[in-house]
Formats: C-alpha cells, structure tokens, sequence
C-alpha cells in the first residue's frame, strides 16, 4: 500500500510542469498552490521565502489565485443552474468539457434529459461521467447501467426533484463518486399537510445567539445576506422568484439575540402560503433556516435531554 502511494505522489509530481527560476530552482503549480524543485530535483514542502518573491512566483501565485476564481465561479455557475432548474444545451456542456476545472465540477451531477418541449426523460435520468461528442453524454444510470444521452439540452435537477435519489446515492457510493456541488445528499425538506396551509414555519424559533454579530457572521458565510433583521435567500423556481427569510433580529451587534419565523415572501413584500411556495424554495428556505439554527447557543439542559 505504501508502495503504491508513493507511486501515485511520485506521478503527480512528474505531472507539474516546472519552470526555471533564480539560483537553479524551479516553480510550478501543483493543485492550485505554488510549488518548488531545488537544484537536485527534489520537490520541496515549502517554497523559501526569497523565492516566493521573485517575479516568476508572483506571476504563478497570481495565476493561482485565477485558478481558484475560477474554480469557484465554475461550481457557483453549475449550483445555479441546478436551484433554478435551468435547461442547459448539450453543446455547451461539450464545450467546457475539456477544460478539467469545468469537468470536475459537473462530473457525478444528476442530470436528466429535456425533449423538444422541455419535458424531462426520467428514464434517462443519471451520474454524469463522461462527455464524447460524436456520442454525447454519457452517464451511469439507476440501474448501474450506461446510457449516452444526445438530446439537445440536459437539466441538472434539485435533489427534491430526483426520481430514484435513493438509488442513485447508493450507487455513487458504491462506486465511490464524489460531487465538487453537493447534490445528491443534500439535506432536503418536503412541506407536510399540517403546514400547507400556513404563512410562516416555526420549526426553527429560539435559536439563541450571545451576540446578533456572530448570527450576522455566519450567515455572511453561508451566503445568506442579512436585510431587515432576516437572513434571506432569493430563489427562482419556474421563473417565479420568492425570497426565504428567517428572523435572526434586529438589535444593536453586540446584543442577544434569538430566532424567529421563516417566510417566503413574493416581489411585492407579501408572505406567501406555503402550498403556493415551489417544492425547491420551501427545500432550500428550511435549509438555510436549519443550518443557522444547527449554530445556536445550546444550553446543558438541551444535550442533558437529547
């Protein structure tokens, strides 16, 4: 086994394309970070410091940081199409295909075919692998079985939208897939009867906070911007956007706070019932709500009585 790492170590390093740098070193790039060969050939764990200042590092490092740009712009784009459902055309998957930033990205996704009137083919439905352009795409379907899809656009569906997630989950773990944008285990959230007919979910209230600014921060990182007192998260479905907002509050930054109720409100501000929010809104509303609430002060009496 060891063998075999240092094997695999030994052939990545083979694979950076060095560049010769001051007093007989080299540079290169290895997985988006600046990397350094000394004069013997042996690649080292840090690049010195008086290297890192030349002007063939800054230009890799700059290069680096397009990279990661990049990379995330890549999975930020795909993510996108697969909230809002968007079809995307065939042709434009073949054409991205071959930068490998791209095909990482859109590698394992669900993707399912659209026919001429943007019906979606559910037997079709699968594990994005491969894209061949005299073949088309090709993907590991429910059945573990091949298929090569040639319509001409795809769409990468929301995991509440899947037919057969169940399946698919097992046979990417089976096969050891792994997805750069989290898809296919998602947590996901189905309205129940009881909460159709409501205006507001209060499944996530009295979220205790020691202060609104680290409620305020952590929304910052997950995306959600804070307006009003909500942390909100616009999502268009069908066309139509509506806004998740969940109460995080209102007060000075430094103060207590708790949370509160989660809406969906249209373009004119107004709460909408939950049986006319779409099934992807009210999934990634609940989400959001979920993952800030997974964040509060938990009391000892809490876990003493979980």
């Amino acid at each position: 086994m060891a063998a075999a790492e240092s094997s695999v170590k030994s052939k990545a390093i083979e694979d950076i394309s060095w560049l010769d740098a001051e007093k007989e070193y080299a540079l290169g790039v290895h997985r988006g970070k600046l990397v350094c060969r000394n004069p013997k050939g042996k690649k080292l764990s840090a690049v010195p410091k008086w290297l890192k200042e030349t002007e063939l590092a800054e230009q890799l490092l700059a290069l680096c940081e397009w990279l990661a740009d990049h990379e995330m712009e890549c999975q930020h784009r795909i993510e996108t199409w697969m909230l809002r459902s968007l079809p995307v055309p065939r042709d434009a998957v073949e054409a991205v295909w071959a930068d490998p930033v791209w095909s990482d990205a859109l590698r394992n996704m669900v993707v399912t075919p659209l026919d001429a009137k943007g019906k979606a083919n559910t037997e079709q439905t699968g594990l994005l692998r491969d894209v061949v352009a005299k073949k088309g795409i090709g993907v590991v379907d429910r059945d573990g079985e091949t298929q090569w899809i040639k319509a001409a656009q795809i769409l990468i569906p929301h995991p509440i939208l899947i037919d057969g997630l169940e399946d698919l989950r097992e046979i990417s773990v089976d096969l050891k897939f792994s997805q750069a944008i989290n898809q296919l285990f998602r947590t996901v959230f189905s309205a129940t009867a009881a909460q159709q007919d409501l205006t507001r979910i209060t499944d996530f209230q009295g979220g205790r906070f020691a202060q609104l600014n680290f409620v305020t921060s952590l929304c910052k990182r997950l995306g959600n911007p804070v307006r009003g007192g909500y942390a909100c998260n616009k999502i268009w479905e069908n066309s139509i956007p509506l806004e998740a907002r969940f109460w995080v509050g209102d007060e000075y930054p430094e103060s207590e706070t708790s949370t509160g109720e989660l809406i969906f409100v249209n373009e004119e501000q107004v709460p909408q019932k939950i049986e006319d929010v779409g099934p992807v809104t009210f999934s990634e509303g609940m989400l959001m709500a979920s993952q800030i609430y997974a964040k509060r002060q938990v009391e000892k009496e809490e876990i003493d009585n979980s």
